[in-house]
């Protein structure tokens, strides 16, 4: 997710006069609250081999608790269970290759996500890549079958990241005759680690990994195509098979049905760790909400959603509104995205309500930011993008907004100037990481989110006139 100029004074706007008994959170959201959500979520991933992904007993317990919390708060609770697809390491990728460093699973490469399994040892091809890159997706390496021109059948292809999606790239790769896939990261800020990403349901026939910057200039070896004088053992071991899931909805007995105010988090993380910033401390954020705000009468009918497969391909949420009818969908007043909320090298974002984002949209930005301005607390508005839970509903025509505190893009120098930290580093060096554990999350930030949140989803329980008006 990119970021916009600085927001420091913005115009806070204002909505219609409002009904005459505001809903308020009956106490403020505390750090407290924060960390005991955390707290659990690190326990349930500590007792269910390390991570929370969705179709494993970490994320079934993850549920049971969220579920625990709303019915003792006096929500009315439901489940959205669905069938899908279930990609996950059976064992660690192998990635080994002559005169380089010893390469380490999950830090320097991993699987991508619905890979095919298998064995492979054989020269590595490199496929137009474009190094240095000038810009985040400007390569278009293994983007059109062209690339794979004379490619030598059961090589292994060194694609670069960017310019299409994952499984463009591997599928003509496969069409070419390759036995396997390595695709490195692109190499602009933020683009130069690790990397998780899916190439979408149903599983690829060849082995494909994604891999570091450095792991990708030493399988190059200084070329940018054909054949690198580098062989390579390679393997990947997927489970392939499907399971079911679970979206956990929780809902106030009162308010206008008519007006639903939807907030929401994925509460699965992947499979190489625990995931309490990504994403935790985003369903801690919700839980804490919906708590504050449990013995509230709001005028607006609130339903809270902790949605499953978001690390899979955005599975619970797209799920969830392709189940909508026309008649449900107008009820949808809004809807609001909590997506990794307590990055340690932080920047306190803001969802963009222009652009892409759907009519009514800038309501919702508006409100946020004139929570953080009369506060005196400083903020980046950045583009919404389309890599989080938020998405489905935007293209439905819903109103999106929400908060943001950064993944694996890179902490700018005026960035640092106005929130401290590190610049030149990522947001949360521990992205998708087995070190995305509790101490990896900033609890004060994540409170502070979380009190704007609650002022947000509490302005809108009261009153959706001026989002209705803009749709």
């Amino acid at each position: 997710m990119g970021a916009a100029a600085f927001v420091v004074l913005a115009a806070a706007g204002s909505s219609a006069a409002a009904p005459t008994a505001p809903t308020r959170p009956s106490s403020p959201i505390t750090a407290a609250d924060i960390r005991a959500h955390l707290v659990a979520l690190q326990r349930i991933a500590n007792r269910n081999g390390g991570n929370r992904l969705a179709g494993t007993a970490g994320y079934d317990a993850s549920a049971r608790y969220v579920a625990e919390r709303m019915r003792a708060a006096g929500y009315r609770l439901r489940f959205q269970e669905f069938r899908f697809p279930f990609v996950a390491d059976r064992s660690p990728p192998v990635l080994r290759a002559g005169g380089t460093q010893r390469l380490l699973p999950n830090r320097d490469y991993g699987t991508l996500l619905y890979s095919g399994s298998g064995a492979v040892e054989a020269p590595v091809v490199a496929v137009d890549l474009l190094l240095p890159s000038p810009s985040a997706n400007a390569s278009t390496s293994g983007c059109e079958g062209s690339d794979f021109a004379s490619f030598p059948r059961g090589a292994i292809a060194l694609l670069q990241r960017g310019g299409c999606f994952f499984r463009e790239k591997v599928e003509n790769a496969a069409a070419a005759g390759a036995g396997a896939v390595v695709v490195m990261n692109e190499g602009n800020p933020g683009r130069r680690g690790l990397f998780q990403a899916t190439l979408g349901s149903p599983q690829v026939s060849i082995p494909a990994l994604a891999a570091s910057v450095r792991v990708g200039d030493a399988l190059r070896n200084g070329r940018s195509s054909g054949p690198t004088g580098v062989s390579v053992s390679l393997r990947a071991d997927v489970i392939a098979e499907t399971r079911r899931t679970r979206n956990v909805i929780a809902e106030s007995r009162t308010g206008n049905p008519g007006n639903l105010v939807v907030a929401g988090a994925h509460l699965d993380s992947v499979d190489r760790g625990p995931g309490v910033n990504d994403n935790g401390s985003g369903s801690a954020l919700v839980l804490a909400v919906a708590e504050s705000l449990a013995r509230s009468h709001p005028a607006n009918r609130l339903r809270f959603v902790w949605w499953a497969g978001e690390e899979l391909g955005l599975l619970g949420s797209r799920r969830y509104v392709s189940q909508l009818s026309a008649t449900e969908l107008r009820r949808h007043a809004l809807y609001l995205n909590f997506d990794m909320v307590g990055s340690k090298n932080f920047v306190p974002f803001v969802y963009q309500g222009s652009g892409d984002a759907p009519p009514g949209s800038a309501q919702i930005e508006r409100v946020f930011t004139r929570y953080f301005n009369t506060h005196g607390q400083r903020f980046v508005v950045t583009d919404i993008g389309g890599a989080s839970d938020h998405a489905a509903f935007a293209r439905a025509g819903v109103p999106v907004g929400g908060l943001f505190s950064g993944a694996d893009g890179d902490k700018s120098a005026a960035q640092k100037a106005a929130f401290g930290g590190r610049a030149g580093q990522p947001y949360d060096a521990c992205y998708h990481r087995s070190c995305d554990t509790l101490a990896n999350v900033d609890v004060v930030l994540a409170t502070r989110l979380a009190r704007a949140a609650a002022f947000a989803v509490a302005h809108f329980g009261h009153d959706v006139s001026a989002v209705r008006r803009a749709r």
